[in-house]
């Protein structure tokens, strides 16, 4: 195997890269600019040199403590995610200022994937510490999203605080007509009282 297609090969074991869409990143850093090919790989190697999860909340940073964890104007909520990517996802709409737990994964007992794996001990010791009012479970609308979120709530069902789920059925700018039959059960359940701005 030539440079080339290792490289190729290597491109395409990327999430949602296919082998012609790593062809075509590939042809391109071969014509393009050494510098930038340059500081591309030095960036790449860097990265699990520099980045780790944050002692506190399990999300990357190249802290000890993620900027979130150590910022003292974040609310006492603690929102539970599945990967780093939906801490980023969700700080984006600017509609959330508690903290976050990252799971790095769900519950999955055909893969090996257990209470122990995913640290829920961890998680209910900063619940404890944080003195968290609100747990919200946004973990995603799959099966096994489905069960981590209701595995949590069990072992909190002895616990004084507000257990929320994030809700889930239509995306904006949906349609009806190409949405499936679980996403449509979904928005009924979780609908809500139909308010205008001047309510």
């Amino acid at each position: 195997m030539n440079t080339l297609e290792n490289l190729i090969s290597l491109l395409s074991r990327l999430p949602g890269i296919g082998r012609k869409s790593a062809a075509r990143m590939a042809y391109f850093l071969l014509k393009g600019d050494a510098e930038y090919n340059r500081m591309l790989a030095l960036s790449i190697s860097e990265l699990k040199e520099k980045i780790h999860k944050c002692r506190e909340c399990g999300d990357f940073t190249e802290n000890d403590l993620c900027s979130i964890c150590s910022s003292p104007n974040r609310e006492n909520i603690l929102c539970v995610v599945e990967e780093s990517q939906d801490v980023q996802m969700i700080e984006s709409t600017g509609d959330f200022k508690g903290y976050y737990h990252v799971l790095h994964g769900v519950l999955s007992p055909l893969d090996g994937i257990g209470p122990t794996e995913l640290g829920f001990d961890n998680l209910l010791e900063r619940i404890q510490r944080l003195g968290v009012k609100e747990l919200i479970l946004a973990t995603n609308p799959t099966l096994e999203g489905d069960s981590t979120a209701l595995y949590i709530k069990h072992i909190l069902k002895e616990k004084d605080i507000l257990v929320s789920r994030i809700a889930s059925g239509l995306p904006v700018g949906g349609d009806m007509e190409y949405a499936d039959k679980l996403s449509i059960s979904r928005a009924l359940r979780g609908r809500m009282a139909f308010q205008t701005e001047d309510e």
